[in-house]
């Protein structure tokens, strides 16, 4: 079972949440936390 991952739409309140929490776990770990969105694109084709 192949999954085909494409990157995810994400509004620009979605992406400011995700640069929040890339912030926030940064500030936590000491070091740079980078978070990418994903969706399974044959999940969206059901």
């Amino acid at each position: 079972m192949d999954k085909q991952y494409h990157f995810a739409k994400l509004s620009d309140g979605d992406l400011q949440q995700v640069h929040n929490l890339e912030k926030q776990l940064s500030e936590e770990k000491g070091e740079e936390v980078i978070l990418i969105a994903y969706h399974d694109q044959k999940e969206n084709n059901k």
